[in-house]
Formats: structure tokens, C-alpha cells, sequence
């Protein structure tokens, strides 16, 4: 004989108000109604856009000094005078270093001297060939004597000559004992310090310090061999924008235009060279960083377009999820005729303001009532 159990009244009062509750109902996965009803899944959604997409070249850029250069002495000497502090930026003609011009101030003095020695001889000679010239016109001088002065008037002017270039060369000397910048820019860490002694042909010697020209700057980046005729048709028609960005793609650097692209093809790589400047007035951009080169090759006018994420891959296509006016799904095949990472163009498909799916798409298939919130 099977004992059943007795319910007792406070258990009876226990479940009655369970019961009323709905603690027990049998509900709908996502959220269903008690006693059953349609599943409401929650989704972020976004609106389709008409606007004008700029189309992007993307690539790894490197950013490199506008001119650098290291500066070396050009004639050899002792340090006097180190001018510029690190980093100081520099106007060209600024004294950047000071070499002592004492020696090569003797030498032009010593120059100079002999000029004016040989001058003087020269003008006597002149004197003496007058007279010799006139003195043979009276028959009173033979004419080999006044060949040979003319002879001696000659060889001094050639002297004078050589005592001007003498003088032009022992100048350009002391000259260069003052070095200075060639252009404007930004100088590096000194290299050199007052009472080193440096010479002009010493290629060991690291030199006195790097300038470089950092505003404006440049960079190179490189794009598939493919896309050479669009950066060059865009070349043709206008400037063409380049954007520099962060590596992570978290934030823009600076805007330039494309100023060349080389002049031939890299065949172990299949790429193809594009120089770029920019203005870099704020020096976001530094020689040597690596930063993300896009550059714009076209613009496409009144283009449909969704957030890429909103796109999805079927086994016969693209499609996106729309939400209806019901809150319901349908499943809505497309066409994408171009995306950058972040925005599709839609070529086929959607119209302007519809509601898509932006995030909670694994949930869905046509029909699926949804709780939609507005996406970022």
C-alpha cells in the first residue's frame, strides 16, 4: 500500500501564493510573458545614413624629418663657443657653434700683406714700362727692355691675381670658424663641448650636432602596386589629403597632402612608395615614429551607409538584420561596394533612416520580436 503525502493547510497556502506570483508560470526564454507569449531579445540598433564617404588608402606610415642633417666643422680648429641649448629650435643663420679664428686670421692678415706688397710693385712696373715705351719711341731704349718689362708688369698682375684668391680662400676660412644653421629646424643633442679640438676631415668624428626640420614634416608610406593609378588620378585632380593617426586608430594626428610617390615599384613586396607633408605646427608628428597613413583618393557622394559591424556574413551573402515598426526582424539581403573598418557603403538594399541591428545579432532570425535601444 503507497502512502501519499497529506497536504497540510500551510503548505496548501504556500503554494497558492506561489502560484499568484508566477514564481512557478512556465516562461519564454528572453523574457517571454507568464503563461508563454513571443521572446523579446535585446538589441542596440543604429539608423542607415545618406552622406558623403571619403574613400581611404590605408597604410603603415614612418615619419621623417622634413632635412636632416648632421653639422661638421669645415675646417679644423678648437671649440670656442657651443650656441645652442638641446633641442632649441633654430632660425637659419643662427651661430650654432664657434670655432677660434685666431689662425685663420693670421693667414688672411698675412694675404692681405703680400696684395698690397705685390700692388705696389705692380704699379712701379706699370711706371717703368711707360717710360721705357716712350723712351724706345725716341730711339734712347732698346725694345728688348721694354718686352721685358712688359713681361714683369704682366707676372706681377698675375700675382695680385693669385694674392685676391689667396685672400678670398683665408677669408671663407675665418668664415667657417662661425657655423651656423643652414634652415630652420630643431637641434638635437650637442655633440661636441667648448675646448674640443675638431677636424674637417675626420670621419670618425660624429660631427657637432644633427639639426632637422620638423615643421613642416614628412612621412612615407607604402600601398599595393593595385591602387597606384587611383593615388595618381586623385594627384591629377587635387591635393590629395593625407591623415595621420594613432597605431591603435584611437585618434588623428595631423592632416597633409600626398607630395609624390617614387618612381618605381618595390618587386620583393609588390608596394609602391607615397611621400607625404604636413604642417606639424603643434609637433603632434616626430621623426622616426610610425603612425597609420590614409590617404584620400575619392569621395563618394549620397552614400548609404551603416556602421561595418552592422553587417553580416550568410552562406549566400551579405545581409542585415532591420527592425520593423512591430519590433520584429526581417532578414534583408545587401550589397556593399566599399567599407573602411568602420563604415560600410551600401549599394543595394537599405534606404535612408531604417532601423538595423547594430550588436545582439546571434539571437536572431526573421520574426524575433526585439527590445531595441539606440546604439552608440
Amino acid at each position: 500500500m503507497i502512502r501519499r503525502p497529506i497536504a497540510t493547510p500551510a503548505a496548501l497556502a504556500v503554494l497558492s501564493s506561489l502560484l499568484a506570483s508566477g514564481a512557478l508560470a512556465q516562461g519564454a526564454p528572453g523574457g517571454a510573458a507568464a503563461g508563454g507569449g513571443t521572446p523579446q531579445v535585446p538589441v542596440a540598433t543604429t539608423k542607415v545614413q545618406r552622406q558623403d564617404l571619403p574613400v581611404l588608402l590605408s597604410g603603415l606610415g614612418l615619419v621623417v624629418a622634413n632635412k636632416s642633417i648632421v653639422i661638421h666643422p669645415r675646417v679644423d680648429g678648437t671649440v670656442d663657443q657651443v650656441a645652442f641649448q638641446e633641442g632649441q629650435l633654430v632660425k637659419a643663420g643662427d651661430l650654432l657653434v664657434q670655432l677660434d679664428p685666431r689662425p685663420y686670421q693670421a693667414i688672411l692678415d698675412q694675404v692681405v700683406a703680400k696684395r698690397a706688397s705685390d700692388a705696389a710693385n705692380l704699379a712701379n712696373a706699370r711706371n717703368d714700362l711707360a717710360r721705357y715705351t716712350q723712351l724706345a719711341s725716341n730711339q734712347f731704349a732698346a725694345q728688348q727692355q721694354v718686352d721685358s718689362q712688359r713681361a714683369t708688369v704682366a707676372q706681377l698682375e698675375a700675382a695680385v691675381r693669385g694674392d685676391e684668391a689667396n685672400i678670398a680662400a683665408a677669408q671663407l676660412n675665418v668664415e667657417f670658424c662661425r657655423i651656423t644653421a643652414p634652415f630652420d629646424g630643431r637641434v638635437g643633442l650637442r655633440l661636441t663641448d667648448p675646448g674640443a679640438f675638431v677636424r674637417s676631415a675626420d670621419n670618425t668624428q660624429a660631427g657637432l650636432v644633427n639639426l632637422s626640420q620638423i615643421s613642416p614634416i614628412s612621412m612615407t608610406f607604402a600601398l599595393p602596386q593595385d591602387q597606384l593609378p587611383r593615388v595618381m588620378a586623385a594627384m591629377r585632380a587635387a591635393p590629395a589629403k593625407v591623415y595621420a593617426t594613432t597605431p591603435d586608430g584611437s585618434g588623428r594626428l595631423a592632416e597633409g597632402t600626398v607630395v609624390t610617390v617614387d618612381n618605381a615599384i618595390d618587386t620583393t613586396t609588390g608596394t609602391i612608395k607615397v611621400k607625404a607633408t604636413f604642417p606639424n605646427t603643434d609637433n603632434k608628428l616626430w621623426p622616426g615614429q610610425f603612425v597609420n597613413a590614409s590617404a584620400q583618393v575619392d569621395v563618394i557622394k549620397d552614400a548609404i551607409t551603416v556602421p561595418t559591424p552592422v553587417i553580416q556574413h550568410g552562406p549566400v551573402g551579405l545581409f542585415v538584420f532591420v527592425v520593423k515598426p512591430d519590433s520584429t526582424i526581417a532578414v534583408q539581403p545587401v550589397e556593399v561596394s566599399y567599407e573602411n573598418g568602420k563604415v560600410s557603403v551600401v549599394s543595394k538594399g537599405l534606404e535612408q533612416d531604417q532601423v538595423v541591428v547594430l550588436n545582439g545579432q546571434s539571437r536572431l532570425v526573421a520574426g524575433t520580436h526585439v527590445i531595441a535601444t539606440p546604439g552608440a
